[in-house]
């Protein structure tokens, strides 16, 4: 086991250097320190000047991977990609553009990120795997007709309009709840229910579908047939032989978006002013700040290759056999 945990995290590695050579290339070389200082200082009437200066204060005025000035090891530490790139394998995210610390933002943001999603997720999962349970339990009849149709409109609605309309009829028809904001302790409850509620609907439809075609795969299979044989009830069958071998599939989907929570929502977070990575990120973007930004899309891949590296490690609880593979 020790060592298929090894042999699973050895691979993380290569391709988490290439996602950060990938980053830096187009956070630096596509678009370049001098149109990252143009951008932040206004395109029009900007000095080559205000550019060095921009360049000098935000730690851009360097090499970008070769220092020939510099002495020894220098050449090499003294650029742009040691600063700025390597120094996130130890989780060193640097300042902002406006000189905040990232990582302090980091670890302040990541709690409503994760009182918003992890309740999304834990109902949401038992919500869908259940209502595919039971389309599946009814197939072939009226139940399973209506639940595949609720599914598709659910999926054809945008989460948008979701949001819009829950905003507008719980918030400012019914008045049950705060429109947007955010607060600590308890109080946070009030600010939260609505979207998690809104999270959980908007994901219905397509996690239900899915888990029903899972479900209806196992349902055909030889071992199913033979559990019916020996007179088992239908509910037993598919809560004690069905629903326990299609984990597989299930942990697919599922234990690589557990680390995702921490990232929060985008569009969710922004606008329920919840003060989350998700609008984090979004005020990064919108105010063109390059450090936040580059910070968040290294820690989004070290985080989804963290999820795929329990989703291996699931399967062995579940399969035994594939940890000979």
């Amino acid at each position: 086991m020790l060592a298929y945990i090894v042999r699973r995290s050895l691979y993380a590695i290569p391709i988490l250097i290439g996602v950060n050579l990938l980053t830096f290339w187009l956070f630096f070389v596509v678009n370049s320190p001098d149109d990252m200082a143009r951008m932040q200082l206004g395109m029009k009437h900007v000095t080559p000047e205000a550019i060095e200066r921009w360049k000098a204060d935000h730690g851009y005025d360097k090499p970008l991977l070769y220092n020939a000035e510099a002495g020894g090891a220098g050449k090499f530490t003294d650029t742009i990609f040691f600063d700025k790139s390597v120094s996130l394998f130890v989780f060193d995210f640097g300042t902002a553009d406006d000189g905040r610390d990232i990582g302090y933002d980091i670890r302040q943001r990541m709690w409503p990120s994760l009182m918003l999603a992890i309740p999304v997720f834990l109902i949401g999962l038992l919500v869908n795997i259940t209502f595919a349970l039971l389309m599946a339990f009814f197939r072939a009849t009226y139940v399973d007709y209506m639940g595949v149709v609720l599914c598709v409109i659910l999926m054809s609605i945008s989460a948008l309009f979701y949001i819009i309309g829950g905003q507008y009829l719980i918030s400012k028809l019914m008045h049950l709840v705060p429109i947007s904001g955010y607060d600590g302790g308890l109080s946070a409850f009030k600010f939260l229910i609505l979207p998690v509620v809104i999270g959980i609907i908007s994901g219905i439809g397509a996690g239900s579908r899915w888990y029903r075609t899972i479900f209806l795969e196992e349902v055909n299979k030889d071992y199913v047939r033979t559990a019916r044989a020996k007179g088992l009830p239908e509910r037993v069958v598919l809560f004690r032989h069905v629903l326990k071998n299609a984990m597989i599939p299930i942990l697919t989907g599922v234990v690589v978006t557990i680390p995702m929570l921490f990232m929060g929502s985008l569009i969710t977070e922004s606008f329920f002013g919840i003060p989350g990575l998700g609008s984090y990120t979004i005020d990064a973007i919108r105010a063109q700040d390059f450090g936040i930004v580059r910070a968040m899309v290294f820690l989004g891949s070290v985080l989804y290759i963290l999820g795929l590296l329990l989703t291996d490690l699931s399967y062995t609880l579940v399969d035994p056999r594939v940890r000979l593979s």
